[in-house]
């Protein structure tokens, strides 16, 4: 697993695109539950948490499941924990459950890049 993390539009996509050429990605803003487990990569990763929450899907589990039946996916998504908390319950709720699933799955992930302004830099 790999993971690509940074502020809205700062390059995380064409960072990875460009990095990760030979694999294709799909959109987490119009990713279905079954294409995450089978997809090459994946942007807008956040989209796709905040969809399936708006679902009411159980997300408990998640990062467990993706890392095993996907363990070589490419994961784009923007860091959301920055700034002011947000005042509507859904975007606070969104926000932390983002952001507990990003770090479980950084924890498990060979490498991570976080992209500022274009310049990708890896972390771990």
């Amino acid at each position: 697993m790999i993971m690509v993390i940074g502020g809205a539009h700062q390059g995380k996509h064409e960072y990875a695109k460009e990095m990760y050429s030979d694999i294709e990605w799909i959109d987490g803003k119009k990713c279905k539950e079954q294409e995450i487990f089978k997809c090459e990569g994946i942007y807008g990763f956040h989209e796709y948490i905040a969809g399936r929450m708006r679902e009411g899907a159980d997300l408990d589990g998640f990062p467990e499941r993706l890392y095993v039946k996907n363990p070589d996916i490419v994961i784009v998504t923007n860091e959301i924990g920055y700034g002011i908390v947000p005042a509507d319950a859904f975007q606070r709720e969104y926000r932390e459950t983002t952001g507990r699933i990003c770090t479980k799955l950084a924890a498990r992930a060979e490498e991570v890049h976080r992209v500022i302004c274009g310049i990708g830099t890896r972390i771990k």
